[in-house]
């Protein structure tokens, strides 16, 4: 259970990010949505404790993130390119990551093979370093890291961008699946609406720092959002 009380963040007079209660219970696929500037990715960052809150706290399993690094063993992310290291080849990589969580080098190797499909002969044994591939295989290499360990919470800062297509396919059934079989706790935040509906069974709209909707998904939620955001741009 991941659980947020009266939480702010505040630069200078500003207030970014202010949300009175949120809980999201073991094995919910969460959604977060909201234009540029809405708070998403400040809120993920107090999550992860890469910054302080104003007000209030995270609480992983009741641990507050801030207190104490107890959660970080169940708790895994990739919210952007700083989180890669781009002078290690993707394999160092994956070893590096899974040395963290207490992998080899061989169960690393092993957890790998069902994804050559998804890394399509262009990431493995490619010969490169991670800030040579394209932003698309950097973010493959990403995602792939941040499931290494079976964490038991996984953090997505716009996943399907930057992928193509078919990649974008891949990516819904692996979070679908490891949510259904293994009830891992994803967090998504997204500007695609279609793609958050169809992997998301909860959604969260944000908007200048304040929840503004909270959507268990339905056949009609896509229409609904894409209604709300239409009306944003005629006020």
């Amino acid at each position: 259970m991941i659980t947020i009380n009266n939480l702010s963040k505040k630069y200078g007079p500003a207030t970014v990010l202010n949300i009175e209660h949120l809980e999201i219970p073991h094995g919910e696929t969460f959604g977060l949505v909201g234009n540029n500037g809405a708070g998403k990715t400040t809120l993920f960052s107090l999550m992860l404790d890469l910054i302080q809150p104003t007000t209030g706290f995270v609480s992983i399993e009741d641990i507050k993130v801030n207190e104490s690094e107890a959660w970080k063993s169940k708790v895994s992310a990739f919210v952007d390119d700083t989180f890669l290291i781009g002078y290690l080849t993707p394999e160092e990589y994956f070893y590096f990551i899974g040395e963290l969580r207490g992998q080899n080098k061989a169960s690393v190797d092993e957890f790998l093979k069902p994804f050559h499909d998804l890394f399509n002969g262009e990431i493995l044994n490619s010969g490169k370093y991670v800030r040579d591939l394209s932003k698309g295989n950097q973010k493959k290499v990403g995602i792939v890291g941040a499931i290494i360990g079976n964490p038991e919470i996984i953090i997505l800062d716009e996943p399907f961008a930057n992928l193509d297509p078919s990649t974008q396919i891949k990516l819904k059934n692996l979070i679908k699946e490891l949510s259904k079989q293994d009830g891992v706790t994803f967090l998504i935040s997204s500007h695609d609406l279609s793609h958050t509906t169809e992997v998301c069974n909860r959604i969260v709209v944000v908007n200048k720092g304040q929840m503004v909707k909270d959507i268990k998904t339905n056949p009609e939620t896509l229409k609904d959002l894409e209604q709300y955001f239409a009306d944003q741009v005629s006020l």
